[in-house]
């Protein structure tokens, strides 16, 4: 592995190496379809093949790629799998993979604008891109007020906005102990995580009621705000969701917008997953309303070809986001930030460091082009629209919530037991995975199509072990 004259690894030696790992990767994906989906280990099997303890002599790169096939790949899940239907997608492709080589090799820390000048302004521009492509609110582009900004995860996203919303609203003498934060019962887990790691107060966390679309209940927010205000309390942040995790639920923007600006609190808007099919013209109407929010992410990582991880962060008006976070010590001081000509994006996130995740996106909107992409989501919904049908069409099952864009809900009409019991031998199969979540109090089978290899045969593939396995109603 090693060059003869350096216990360096040399840039001849990655050259070398580095073709038999790209090879690696490729024939990885060439053979995906061969792995069961799931990984078959125990708990702590992998922990057992590895030694005590670090090597102490340089080893053969070949005892490497060795270990790859033999520990790595039998205690791996397949999410790049075309038979992975489960959770929501984290997509790659080979452009977005090669981004990742690219931003590792140069290996560049980003806090600061003079730290590395290509990593602050291709993000810039990249996000730029994304709300024309993506037809988002123009308060959102960097030639505004706002801009956007690259978190590693919507969680991290929804945490930002919660510090903003935090900060915009102490600036107005409130006290951080009568702030409340408002979102749907069916919102994300990181919503209540990110409300108390931002300091508020677990007991002035409200979950709204949802209807029966799964939907936060604009009504039932507006009967919490007023409790609250009556109670002395003050309405901080309502974070809205445009496809919620258990059933792509969409909440309704414009008419939750419209009470945030007349209470004048902070409206961030969660569609890690559904943002991406906005690259369609046609799927749009989930963001109707959006030019009513203070902020909003998501995740090209889950649907847009770009490699894990990636979340799209916006804000309307920075100001908040970077009075919450700057701290400036004299170590970072430089002329270039005291000009004010630049974006520090260590304002915009927890961290001071930040990797060069622009490139992998710069790569793959490159490579694909904005038509590329709408083929790419378009077909994946034409996919979820047959196998909606053809589950609907079956007495065998029941639809649990509205289908929307590739996702799925459905659940056998014998029950609870039963639909768990067919999504176990499912997924026992190796063939595919699909993942559960409960509606309405009842236990729901998701089918989500998204992944980047996924192709027609394989949801007919996923419909007949259905077909076969479910038993008569």
């Amino acid at each position: 592995m090693f060059s003869s004259e350096s216990f360096l690894v040399t840039p001849e030696d990655l050259r070398h190496h580095g073709r038999r790992t790209i090879d690696w990767v490729a024939d990885y994906l060439s053979s995906l379809e061969s792995y069961p989906v799931l990984a078959k280990t125990v708990p702590g099997e992998i922990a057992a093949m590895l030694p005590r303890s670090a090597p102490e002599e340089p080893e053969p790169f070949e005892a490497l790629l060795a270990d790859l096939d033999r520990i790595v790949l039998p205690g791996t899940t397949h999410w790049q799998s075309p038979g992975f239907f489960g959770f929501f997608p984290a997509s790659a492709s080979p452009p977005a993979i090669l981004g990742e080589l690219v931003a590792a090799g140069l290996a560049v820390n980003g806090m600061v604008w003079a730290t590395s000048p290509a990593c602050t302004e291709i993000e810039t521009v990249v996000l730029d891109w994304l709300v024309e492509l993506l037809g988002l609110p123009v308060r959102f582009r960097s030639q505004s007020q706002g801009g956007g900004v690259i978190q590693d995860s919507a969680s991290s996203a929804t945490l930002c906005a919660l510090l903003a919303a935090r900060e915009r609203a102490m600036r107005g003498n409130a006290a951080l102990a009568d702030l409340c934060v408002y979102t749907s019962v069916e919102a994300h887990s990181s919503v209540q995580k990110g409300a108390r790691v931002a300091g508020f107060s677990p007991a002035h966390t409200r979950l709204v009621a949802a209807d029966e679309t799964f939907a936060m209940d604009p009504a039932a927010l507006e009967s919490a705000v007023r409790t609250d205000r009556e109670a002395g309390l003050v309405p901080c942040c309502v974070v809205a969701t445009a496809g919620t995790t258990s059933s792509m639920g969409f909440d309704p923007i414009r008419a939750i917008g419209e009470l945030c600006r007349a209470e004048q609190a902070w409206l961030h808007v969660d569609a890690a997953m559904a943002g991406s099919a906005a690259v369609c013209p046609e799927l749009r109407s989930q963001h109707d309303g959006l030019e009513l929010a203070d902020s909003y992410a998501f995740n090209p990582h889950k649907w847009l070809l770009t490699n894990f991880d990636c979340d799209c962060f916006y804000v309307a008006d920075r100001a908040s986001l970077i009075d919450a976070l700057s701290i400036t010590p004299e170590y970072l001081r430089n002329d270039a930030s005291e000009s004010g000509a630049v974006i520090d994006y260590r304002d915009w996130q927890v961290p001071l460091g930040r990797r060069f995740r622009a490139l992998k996106l710069w790569f793959v909107l490159r490579s694909y082009g904005g038509e590329g992409l709408r083929r790419h989501v378009r077909e994946h919904v034409r996919l979820s629209d047959w196998f909606t049908g053809v589950v609907a069409a079956d007495p065998r099952f029941e639809l649990c919530a509205p289908p929307a864009l590739n996702l799925t809900c459905f659940r056998h009409v014998g029950g609870d037991e039963v639909s768990e019991r067919l999504l176990s031998d499912l997924n026992a199969t190796g063939r595919v995975f699909l993942s559960h979540t409960r509606l309405a109090g009842r236990y729901v089978i998701r089918c989500c199509i998204g992944g980047t290899w996924t192709a027609e045969r394989h949801v007919e593939m996923l419909w007949r072990l259905i077909d076969e396995l479910a038993p008569a109603p």
